[in-house]
C-alpha cells in the first residue's frame, strides 16, 4: 500500500503544521466549529484533486471488501453476511457520483454558471442517499425473508472472518473520508466517511450472529441482517439531513460566531450588522456587513474591510469568498440603507 494512503490512514506521519496564529488573548490558538486549527486554504484545485484521490481509494478498498464476502455470502448461505455485503457493494458505487462531482467541480465558472459546478456536489449527495436507501430495503427483504423461511448457515469460521474483513475494510475508508473531507470541507466526503464507520461496527454484528448460530440459535443470523437493516435507514436519514440542510443553503450551527469571533480581532469595527454564508460544494461564500465609524476615510475603511477578509480566512477553513461591506452607525432604533458592496 503507498506510504501517501498509509499516511492517511493514520500509520505514519500526518502533521499539518500551518504555523502559529495568534489572536490577542487566544495566544493558544482559535478552533472553529470544525475542530480545526484555523489557517488560510486557498489552493481549491488542489484540494479537489485530494477528494478525487480518497474517492479512487475507497472504491478500491469496499470493492476488494464486497469481492472477499460475496464468495463467503455464496457458501455459507448467510443473510446477515448478504445484508453486510449489499451494502458495503452500495457503498463502494457511491464513490461513482462523488467522484464524477469532484472531476465537474473543477471546471471554470462560465457566463451560463457563474458560480462554477460545485452543486453538483451536493446532487450526487441525493444519489448517495438513494443508493443507500435502495440498499436497505434489498437487505430488508432479505433478512424478512429468512425470518419467515429459515435455512441453514454453513460454513461458520469463514463467515466470521468475512465479517471481520468487513469491519476492517470499513474502517480504513472511515478514516480516509474523514480526513480528507475535513480537509477539504466536503460535507459528502466526511458524511461518507461516517456512513462507513457504522457499516464496519455492522459487519461486526455478522460476526455476532455467526457465534450464535454455532450456539444453537440458528434465527440470530437473520435477526441480525434485520438489524444491519435497521442500522442502513439510519445511515439514510442522517445523510438525507446533512445533504438537504447544504442545498438549502444551510451551515454550521457555529459558523456565524465564527464570523462574529473573527471580526472581534479588527480593530475599527463597531458592530456586524449581518452575516451570511453558503456552501457551493466544499468551497464557502460569506457576506458580511459591518458598521464602522462615521469619521473615517473611504479608504481607512477599505483597510478595515480587507483586515476582516484576512481574519476570516484565517479562521475558517474552506472559504474561497468573502464579500465585506460597510455602513456607518445608526442612532438607536435606525435602519441601515443596504449597503453597497465594494
Amino acid at each position: 500500500m503507498p506510504k501517501k494512503l498509509l499516511d492517511w490512514l493514520g500509520f505514519g506521519p500526518h502533521g499539518h503544521d500551518h504555523g502559529p496564529h495568534s489572536h490577542g488573548s487566544h495566544g493558544d490558538g482559535h478552533r472553529g466549529p470544525h475542530g480545526h486549527t484555523h489557517g488560510v486554504i486557498d489552493a481549491t484545485i488542489a484540494t479537489t484533486d485530494r477528494g478525487i484521490w480518497a474517492i479512487k481509494w475507497s472504491f478500491v478498498i469496499l470493492a476488494v471488501t464486497a469481492g472477499l464476502q460475496v464468495a463467503v455470502v455464496v457458501a455459507s448461505g448467510s443473510v446477515a453476511l448478504l445484508a453486510d455485503t449489499i451494502h458495503n457493494i452500495a457503498d463502494a458505487t457511491t464513490a461513482i457520483p462523488l467522484w464524477v462531482a469532484f472531476v465537474l467541480a473543477r471546471r471554470r465558472p462560465t457566463s451560463t454558471f457563474t458560480y462554477g459546478l460545485g452543486r453538483v456536489e451536493d446532487l450526487a449527495g441525493i444519489v448517495i442517499v438513494l443508493i443507500i436507501l435502495v440498499s436497505a430495503i434489498v437487505a430488508g427483504y432479505e433478512a424478512i425473508d429468512r425470518l419467515l423461511d429459515p435455512r441453514p448457515v454453513r460454513f461458520l469460521g469463514w463467515l466470521a472472518a468475512a465479517g471481520f474483513i468487513g469491519f476492517l475494510g470499513n474502517e480504513a475508508v472511515a478514516v480516509l473520508r474523514i480526513r480528507v473531507g475535513r480537509q477539504i470541507n466536503s460535507a459528502a466526503l466526511v458524511a461518507e466517511g461516517y456512513h462507513a464507520r457504522t457499516d464496519g461496527l455492522t459487519s461486526l454484528a455478522v460476526v455476532i450472529g455467526a457465534i450464535g448460530v454455532w450456539l444453537g440459535v440458528p434465527l440470530s443470523d437473520p435477526i441480525i441482517g434485520l438489524l444491519i437493516t435497521i442500522a442502513i435507514f439510519g445511515i439514510v436519514w442522517q445523510s438525507a439531513r446533512s445533504v438537504l440542510t447544504r442545498m438549502l443553503d444551510g451551515v454550521e450551527p457555529g459558523l456565524v460566531g465564527e464570523i462574529h469571533h473573527a471580526a472581534e480581532h479588527v480593530a475599527g469595527i463597531d458592530r456586524v450588522v449581518e452575516a451570511k454564508a453558503r456552501w457551493l460544494g466544499h468551497r464557502l461564500h460569506i457576506d458580511v456587513t459591518i458598521a464602522v465609524n462615521d469619521g473615517l476615510l473611504l479608504a481607512a475603511a477599505n483597510n478595515i474591510a480587507a483586515s476582516l477578509k484576512v481574519e476570516l480566512f484565517a479562521h475558517i477553513p474552506g472559504l474561497a469568498v468573502a464579500t465585506v461591506r460597510f455602513v456607518e452607525p445608526q442612532p438607536e432604533g435606525g435602519h441601515h440603507h443596504a449597503p453597497d458592496p465594494f
